[in-house]
């Protein structure tokens, strides 16, 4: 918060565009599906995940206070699990989290029965939709991800098949207030940037594999 504050007061004074790259997880454990820019979100404010979701509410809320008391041009885009090349091992996220275990053929920490959905835009589609909403005329906040819902057991199943690991899968209770469904209604999107994505999970997927078997080789 206090930098985005930082942030949106020196564009203030030099006249420049902001991108806030906001989140789904201003949704929270959502109630609506598929989720629209609309819906203001089903968020615990004092639960485990809620420092993250919190403060990226607040700071869309910043953005659009700057935006109106000062003319502040300001772009919001709620990202969806973009993911790809250049994700780190060990940051935490289901994509890296499966490939990084089941490179290493450790079991892949499934949490729930995780028939829990989410939807994942790899980062090329992205980037265009960002680059796209930062040209537009358009304040947001809009969606940015892939309109196809996957389980979380489905994304497990499908690292196990390309990486072509011996890994099991190994079921965990589900943190308190993890999403049961996930997935962005762009129709918004796409009438105001003419963009949807267009990499599959498969081919994103097998990007990202090359990518994280270099890495861990380096870190070896």
């Amino acid at each position: 918060m206090i930098g985005a504050w930082h942030v949106l007061a020196l564009a203030h004074r030099t006249g420049a565009r902001v991108f806030q790259a906001s989140t789904s997880e201003v949704y929270g454990d959502p109630l609506e599906h598929p989720q629209a820019e609309s819906y203001r979100g089903h968020v615990n404010p004092i639960g485990p995940r809620s420092c993250y979701d919190e403060g990226k509410r607040c700071a869309e809320t910043l953005c659009f206070a700057y935006h109106r008391e000062h003319r502040v041009e300001i772009r919001i885009g709620r990202l969806f699990n973009s993911y790809g090349p250049r994700l780190r091992p060990g940051d935490g996220r289901v994509v890296s989290n499966f490939i990084v275990q089941a490179l290493r053929n450790e079991p892949l920490t499934v949490y729930g029965s995780g028939q829990q959905t989410r939807s994942f835009c790899y980062v090329d589609d992205t980037i265009e939709a960002i680059w796209r909403l930062m040209d537009s005329e358009v304040e947001g906040p809009l969606n940015i991800g892939s309109p196809v819902e996957h389980t979380v057991l489905e994304l497990a199943e499908l690292v196990l098949r390309l990486t072509g690991s011996r890994s099991k899968l190994e079921f965990r209770a589900l943190p308190a207030d993890d999403p049961h469904r996930r997935c962005p209604d762009i129709s918004r999107t796409r009438r105001h940037l003419q963009w949807e994505p267009h990499v599959s999970l498969e081919d994103g997927l097998r990007e990202t594999i090359v990518h994280l078997r270099r890495e861990l080789m380096v870190n070896a």
